[in-house]
């Protein structure tokens, strides 16, 4: 499945979330999209190792918007949210990103990073949702589905 890389990211992240939900059968599916957006651009995951290191030197002592999009069906209704969490990046030097990219963490990760892992170090302050960061954004899934909660 191609996702759609052209737009409004807030609608962009939702309907790649559509997309996914859509490939998959069943009474109960919940799915996900990330998307950073710097420069009012969005980004996905990078290409190569070339283009994270491009991305992370922009992104260096600087704010951006990790934009999560959900997508739920139950009981044959679909149900959108997004949330929005803001990031800026410490500094980085030129030893952080050789690190960085000598991990390999960078692959297949929205904006080139994970902030759960070894992408912490790159991190200086962030604003909203760590766990929309991360992949899922918590708070607007339990206001789509308060039952989660529920045992």
């Amino acid at each position: 499945m191609d996702e759609l890389s052209e737009g409004d990211p807030r609608e962009l992240v939702v309907q790649n979330a559509l997309l996914k939900l859509r490939a998959v059968p069943g009474e109960r599916v919940l799915a996900a999209d990330s998307m950073v957006v710097w420069d009012g651009r969005p980004h996905g995951k990078p290409a190569d190792a070339a283009e994270a290191e491009s991305w992370l030197r922009e992104l260096s002592g600087r704010w951006h918007e990790v934009m999560g999009g959900i997508a739920l069906r139950e009981h044959g209704e679909e149900r959108t949210a997004v949330a929005v969490t803001r990031v800026r990046f410490r500094d980085l030097s030129e030893a952080d990103i050789a690190r960085y990219l000598d991990s390999g963490e960078w692959r297949d990760r929205a904006g080139g990073y994970a902030i759960q892992e070894l992408g912490a170090m790159l991190v200086e302050e962030i604003e909203g949702d760590w766990f929309n960061v991360v992949g899922l954004p918590v708070p607007a899934l339990l206001r789509l589905a308060p039952d989660l909660l529920q045992p």
